[in-house]
């Protein structure tokens, strides 16, 4: 029996030799003896798939030899130590890597092995694996599996094809039949056939003429028909026809990705959540899951049928009949307007629920699906919000390509108006919803709460930081300065501005508000407002050289208690003006409602009054205007589009001026109209009120204030002193110690008399005596009430109503939109000498003659601005003859200054320039010159960081500096300059320095935590909620983000068109553009107190520090180079 089994040593010599030479892994290795706690270093090499082992490096002949094939590697535990020795030996040992190669046979014992390197050992167990042709066996394996397979294809194969055979053969044989059949017919057809003998052939000539003609024929035909054919290729109708065919195949293409949407909406988020919310542990109730998901899943279904429909029709083309579809779908689209309305609320128990860490770990999960592409959850739940205005689009779309005669023509046109409608039932609820969600969320941050915020009708206007001055005393104010840090620090008032109420609260350090126990809620119907003091009064000239004329006062005199004054400070005479003008127009619209609702509808309790109620204009859709189901604070409905026409007539309605429509039409009019032609209106107004103000206003004006002149007869009193109207001028009030010309604005309901007696020129105040200031307060000595009489009464009234609705709109004008005048000369001379006229005009009462002389003197004065630095003095002060160092600015300099700077760079935006898109054109330079230098500072700045960092060479000063760079940051979120944050965190975590291990591991963990948190403040996560959610609740002044608000302008100004195809235009858009432009001006008006550091600004804005951003990723290879692959 043989007991050995010979082998060519010679070979395997040679093989080792090859493998000293060229093997594939070659190295030192300890392998473990037959004794199991001895190891032996040998060198080792691998040759294709025999592993040799050699006493030693320089060893000619191998101790021994392995095949590898068929083996498998895998990592094995250190074994454990028997005996203890010293503790660096312990902890070598631990360190070496342990690695078995097991044999596939039986009674061939595992080779164990280890070496000193992690690294090493990984890469001959990879060897090993290599050379042991697993791989190609497993191959083998799967190309025997699919032999087998190909095997028993091909004998099913074989059946197959001997069935079809025997098939054919019986086919064969029934055809057979079936021949003789036939031929057995025919024999008997022609027995039973006459014979005809008289059978003639055709003339040849013949023959040859009708095939001629039949070619004619033919021909003519074709070419005809090709005719015809390339005729309606080449109409008008088939043009439109094909328009029409592509519309509706990508309206299946839409439909088919909305349906994928929304399946993943339910599939990927709702279902899920809804089954982690029947948890043992839920990270989710499930209310909150209905509040997220809210019809989620029947809009789902909805289109699903919907979409089947559509591709039904398709299998018709060219047929396509569309608007069945869209009757069976109008009905159910009503499940869309809970949606929409659950809209923000649902976003907002979604951010509540984010607070939640494994809600939140969950949420991340779901959303790192592949199908949601990176997409958030809240990117799903935004998509139906647009599909009712995509069908409006695409039926428009459909109309115009189809033609009037269409057999669904009509019934396209039913759907669009259906869809039209509830659209704007949508928009408006959603414009209500969002002024209530406003409202609440003031009134949750109040800690008493605020009953006056859950009236629906109460419109929010502004808010901001004001100072409010120590008690009032006998008239006068206390003795105190406007630098003092007590007066800073206890008398900033939280302000807040509605169209009924001024609200003044303070400010806890948790954030809460607390309203005043005395005068925190004040009713405007019973304020007014002082805008300038009298010239003789001493202590208001003492007041205004201390305050800097920044305070104004708002007089309150409660029914049935004792008239008190409050005096607030602004920041700046820009805000005073602003809150002011607020605070009049608010005023005035209240007052002339409550006249005009007693005086000409006295025995009516209706809040509107009958006069705007009765004007089918004001909430009629007409050709040249269209209104929306919200009522603004006229309560008139707002105004959806409209012709320049008709919003110019309502720029200067005598009845109404809505505060938010004259906000809108000021920020906006350049979009559609010019300052010129909107000055003309407004001089054509003052000059011939008569003619320029609509026929219907003027009928209405004095409709039902003709069947009271009785009862002024029976008073007895004068026309003049007993007039109705709808816009009087404004009164005085006057008082016995010092008369004070106060803005008793515009309109009082009637003080006393129930049939709305009213003074001109006089106001009850307290029960004071009242001093005249007009001829016209001397009464007429007669007392009748001819005809003549109530000419010139009406013609009275009427131009004192256009005086004070043009000064009205002049004052609002010239007080918020001051950069329309400085940019445009020649309207501001225009404005100048309109008002010198108004100055002439002999009837002219005191009040009116000063509110046009205030509002010349605002006009005329040089800069309103000179007090501000601007960036480019900045840039020319060069005095410090050497600029400091990184090291030795302090931060709170650094973080000052940055503010300074970003402050100044964002405040001198116009606001013209957030029109139109202008910074994404390819001119945006010339059209939006500040946008791009606000742009270049950002990037300037953030450049300056990462250069800063990246210029030391150790690591130490590396890390200090980003720690010092990151309380930098942390300070600039203290100043409420999220703008220099951003700087700061966009230059972290930029690659060249993001990739710096090793220097990111000596920062502080405390740095990196407060590094995370300014992170996600500043996060564009869920378009910058979280900056968002941060800036509704900090005090001016403030630098926020601008990228965010000019990405919002993006997003209205491609989603919606300026004017509509009938030319009209969409003051809808200009709404939601004034109101983001309104809270970009909100952070402009109010300036920082921070004294300018020329050493600290001269370092900021040195670009020769700055390094270009090739060059920095550069460095930071040099720094810590690339690990090797």
């Amino acid at each position: 029996m043989q007991k050995s089994v010979r082998y060519n040593e010679g070979h395997a010599l040679y093989l080792a030799f090859l493998a000293r030479k060229e093997g594939t892994k070659r190295g030192f290795l300890s392998k473990k003896a037959a004794e199991a706690s001895r190891w032996h270093e040998k060198w080792f090499a691998l040759y294709q798939n025999v592993l040799f082992y050699f006493e030693g490096e320089q060893s000619g002949r191998p101790a021994g030899m392995y095949l590898l094939e068929g083996c498998s590697c895998e990592r094995a535990p250190a074994p454990p130590r028997a005996g203890a020795g010293p503790g660096g030996a312990r902890d070598a040992l631990d360190k070496q890597y342990y690695f078995t190669v097991l044999f596939g046979h039986e009674g061939q014992k595992p080779l164990e092995l280890r070496c000193e390197e992690q690294q090493d050992g990984k890469e001959w167990m990879e060897a090993i694996h290599q050379a042991s042709y697993a791989d190609i066996l497993i191959e083998r394996e799967v190309l025997m599996q699919k032999y087998i397979h190909l095997v028993q294809i091909v004998e099913t194969e074989k059946i197959a094809a001997n069935q079809l055979r025997h098939q054919l053969e019986d086919q064969d044989t029934e055809i057979e039949r079936l021949k003789s059949e036939i031929i057995a017919l025919n024999k008997t057809k022609e027995r039973m056939r006459p014979y005809q003998s008289n059978q003639e052939e055709d003339d040849p000539d013949i023959k040859k003429i009708k095939k001629v003609q039949s070619f004619m024929r033919g021909w003519l035909c074709r070419r005809k028909w090709k005719t015809i054919v390339q005729d309606y290729i080449c109409s008008p109708h088939a043009e439109s026809m094909r328009k029409r065919n592509q519309i509706v195949f990508t309206m299946v293409e839409a439909e088919s990705e909305y349906v994928h949407q929304l399946y993943i909406l339910v599939n990927c988020f709702l279902r899920p959540l809804r089954m982690a919310a029947s948890s043992k542990k839920p990270p989710i109730s499930h209310d909150d899951v209905s509040s997220i998901f809210l019809n989620s899943e029947t809009i789902m279904f909805l289109h699903e049928i919907f979409h089947q429909g559509l591709k039904a029709r398709l299998a018709n083309w060219p047929t396509l009949i569309l608007a069945d579809l869209f009757d069976i779908l109008l009905p159910m689209l009503n499940i869309y307007q809970e949606f929409v309305r659950n809209h923000q609320y649902s976003l907002q128990v979604l951010a509540n629920c984010k607070q939640n860490r494994d809600f939140d770990k969950l949420l991340k999960q779901y959303e790192a699906n592949p199908a949601c592409e990176g997409r958030m959850l809240e990117t799903f739940l935004t998509y139906p919000m647009f599909q009712i205005p995509r069908y409006i689009i695409t039926i428009h779309e459909l109309l115009a390509h189809t033609p009037h005669e269409h057999v669904e023509r009509k019934s396209l046109e039913f759907a669009k108006s259906k869809l039209e409608d509830l659209s704007r039932i949508m928009h408006d609820e959603v414009s209500d919803t969002e002024n209530i969600r406003k409202n609440l969320a003031i009134e949750r941050m109040i800690v008493e709460g605020c009953d006056i915020l859950l009236d629906t009708s109460q419109t929010f206007i502004r808010q901001g930081s004001l100072i409010q001055v120590p008690s009032v005393e006998k008239g006068k104010l206390s003795k105190v300065r406007l630098g003092s840090l007590s007066l800073k620090k206890e008398g900033e008032r939280q302000c807040f501005l509605f169209t009924k109420h001024f609200l003044i609260c303070t400010r806890s350090s948790g954030g809460k508000l607390h309203l005043l126990k005395t005068g925190g809620v004040l009713s405007l119907i019973e304020c007014t407002l002082i805008e300038e003091s009298d010239a003789s009064d001493d202590d208001s000239k003492g007041s205004g050289q201390v305050f800097g004329h920044l305070d104004f006062k708002i007089v309150v005199e409660p029914p049935g208690a004792a008239p008190f004054t409050v005096v607030l400070l602004a920041p700046s005479r820009q805000e005073k003006a602003a809150w002011m003008s607020d605070i009049s127009q608010c005023v005035d619209n209240i007052r002339c409602n409550g006249l005009m609702t007693i005086v000409f509808e006295e025995n009516s309790k209706v809040t509107v009054p009958h006069m705007i109620k009765s004007d089918a204009r004001l909430h009629k859709d007409d050709i040249d205007i269209c209104f929306s189901k919200t009522l603004n604070s006229c309560k008139v409905p707002q105004i959806r589009y409209a012709s320049v026409e008709r919003l110019l007539e309502r720029l200067t309605d005598l009845r109404f001026l809505s505060i938010d429509f004259l906000n809108t039409f000021l920020h906006t009019y350049r979009i559609f109209t010019t300052a010129a032609q909107v000055l003309a209106k407004l001089s054509d107004i003052y000059k011939r009120p008569f003619t320029s103000i609509p026929v219907r206003s003027l009928e209405l004006f004095f409709a039902t204030s003709q069947n009271s002149r009785g009862e002024h007869l029976v008073d007895g009193k004068s026309p003049r002193l007993c007039r109705k109207f709808s816009s009087p001028p404004p009164r005085a009030v006057s008082r016995t110690s010092s008369p004070v010309r106060a803005r008793k604005l515009s309109l009082t309901s009637p003080l006393n008399s129930r049939i709305g007696a009213l003074d001109l020129t006089t106001a009850s105040a307290s029960g004071s005596p009242t001093t005249p200031h007009s001829p016209a307060a001397s009464p007429p000595p007669h007392t009748g009430f001819n005809n003549t009489d109530r000419i010139c009464d009406k013609e009275f009234i009427i131009r004192r109503t256009a005086t004070n609705r043009v000064l009205n709109v002049l004052r609002h004008w010239v007080s918020k939109h001051a950069q329309d005048f400085e940019l445009n000369n020649e309207l501001k001379m225009n404005v100048l000498n309109l008002l010198e006229e108004v100055l002439r005009d002999p009837d002219l009462l005191p009040q009116e003659r000063k509110a046009a002389a205030n509002i010349l003197r605002a006009l005329s004065q040089d800069d309103q601005d000179d007090i501000h630095l601007k960036l480019e003095d900045i840039i020319q002060l060069t005095d410090c003859p050497k600029a400091e160092c990184f090291e030795t600015l302090p931060a709170m300099e650094l973080a000052e200054q940055i503010t300074l700077l970003d402050h100044i760079v964002f405040r001198s935006i116009p606001y013209e320039e957030f029109l139109g898109q202008g910074w994404m054109k390819l001119d945006k330079n010339e059209r939006t010159p500040y946008i791009m230098k606000t742009s270049q500072h950002f990037n300037d700045m953030s450049n300056l960081v990462a250069s800063q960092i990246m210029n030391y060479a150790d690591i130490s000063s590396r890390a200090n500096a980003i720690e010092k760079w990151v309380a930098v940051a942390d300070i600039c979120r203290c100043l409420h300059n999220y703008n220099g944050m951003l700087e700061i965190t966009s230059a972290l975590n930029r690659t060249a320095i993001y990739r710096l291990k090793k220097t990111w591991a000596k920062v502080s963990k405390q740095t990196k935590a407060l590094m995370d948190k300014l992170q996600k403040t500043v996060s564009s996560e869920g378009r910058f909620k979280n900056l968002r959610e941060t800036l509704k609740n900090c005090n001016p002044p403030a630098v926020p983000y601008l990228g965010m608000y000019l990405t919002d302008l993006a997003f209205i100004e491609e989603g919606t068109p300026n004017f509509t195809e009938e030319g009209l235009v969409n003051f809808s858009k200009m709404r939601m553009i004034s109101h983001i432009v309104r809270e970009i001006r909100q952070f402009q008006q109010t300036s920082y107190r921070i004294d300018h550091q020329p050493k600290v600004t001269q370092y900021l804005l040195d670009k020769t520090l700055i390094i270009d951003e090739d060059t920095l990723y550069e460095l930071s290879l040099k720094i810590e180079p690339r690990l090797p692959a």
